[in-house]
């Protein structure tokens, strides 16, 4: 069957705009102008972005299976105890639904590809909402809970999401206003370095999630005796942090694809592994909580702050929509740049080079 499409033609890094580039990878990019259609065949073509389309694919279908298992099976909406687990899973299933997405569609235009990876950073972050959450119903040590610190906790968590949101956002929209209009170089001087731009998208990320894992990196590393150690539990979660680091080290560093470029084009660069590195810390992540989940349920429910929309369901809702707020407000200036001069004359964008039109 696959043999009767016709693939799209793939492209080396000399014939795409600069704003495609990736450090270390050579060939196996898509026409910068693709149809949604090609993006979609572009699933079944090996391309430099095949494998970082599926590899966040195919695990959300395991974390969709998951959510509708709690809801189903464990009546959530009945319980408020598993309301903070089913925003974690919601958020599990959204990001690497979201990144996929992204990655599929990102090639159909600049502003595209802009608007695609807003959406993604919106995820992310909520997803780091989702794991403060459910520290907060389950995680925190006993002697924190009822704490100060504790009942700030989500509030500055989900002042920490919308920062990361827009900070993302912005580290591509300095980029795109000095591609689209020569006036904005000063108002958006970091724009001129893309290493700057990496640099604040990885700080964007690394912020919330070192504050949202507070109270874990304490019960795990610095906490003793009752209330803090739970053995089997803790594995899980050394094993979702040493992942998690290892996330963060590939997507900052660009390994292995900048000590060879050319050599993992297709297979093995560190986008790829970075994906499936933050997989595995999720899933180790879901079931250290899951364990908490049972162990510590009679405890929390006598002693910690009620299990409520307020501290649950809530927050989720106001991130998500503080976070469409910001990607709608990133995307204006995208959605009204100026179109390529070959479409304002009609001429076919598929016959044209990728490299003759700077609106690209």
């Amino acid at each position: 069957m696959l043999s009767l499409i016709k693939f799209p033609r793939v492209f080396t890094i000399n014939q795409v705009p600069k704003v495609f580039h990736e450090d270390g990878i050579i060939s196996g990019y898509r026409h910068p102008r693709s149809s949604a259609t090609d993006c979609i065949i572009s699933l079944f073509q090996l391309t430099n972005e095949t494998l970082n389309i599926w590899t966040h694919l195919l695990p959300t279908w395991y974390f969709l299976w998951k959510l509708v298992t709690v809801v189903l099976m464990q009546t959530a909406w009945q319980d408020s105890f598993t309301w903070p687990l089913v925003v974690f899973l919601v958020s599990c299933c959204i990001y690497p639904l979201a990144s996929s997405c992204a990655h599929t569609f990102s090639s159909m235009s600049t502003q595209a590809r802009h608007i695609c990876f807003f959406f993604d950073y919106g995820a992310l972050s909520f997803y780091s909402l989702g794991s403060a959450i459910v520290y907060s119903s389950y995680i925190f040590p006993d002697k924190w809970v009822n704490s100060s610190f504790h009942r700030f906790y989500i509030p500055i968590a989900v002042f920490n999401t919308v920062i990361c949101t827009a900070l993302a956002c912005y580290s591509r929209l300095g980029m795109t206003f000095l591609q689209y209009n020569h006036d904005d170089v000063k108002r958006f001087p970091e724009s001129q370095s893309p290493k700057f731009s990496k640099s604040l998208r990885v700080v964007a990320f690394a912020y919330p999630y070192l504050f949202d894992n507070i109270p874990l990196f304490y019960r795990v590393f610095l906490c003793a005796g009752d209330g803090c150690t739970d053995n089997d539990a803790n594995i899980l979660h050394l094993n979702h942090i040493a992942l998690a680091f290892l996330t963060g080290f590939l997507f900052a560093t660009h390994l292995p694809e900048r000590l060879a470029p050319g050599s993992f084009d297709y297979i093995g660069h560190s986008h790829q592994l970075f994906h499936v590195c933050a997989i595995l810390s999720t899933h180790f992540q879901m079931k250290a909580i899951e364990q908490h989940m049972v162990t510590r349920r009679p405890w929390l429910t006598s002693n910690s702050i009620p299990f409520s929309f307020a501290n649950s369901l809530g927050p989720a809702l106001l991130c998500v929509v503080m976070n469409l707020i910001i990607i709608v407000l990133y995307s204006i200036p995208l959605l009204s740049a100026p179109v390529c001069r070959e479409r304002k004359h009609g001429k076919d964008q598929k016959k044209a080079s990728a490299k003759l039109c700077p609106c690209y």
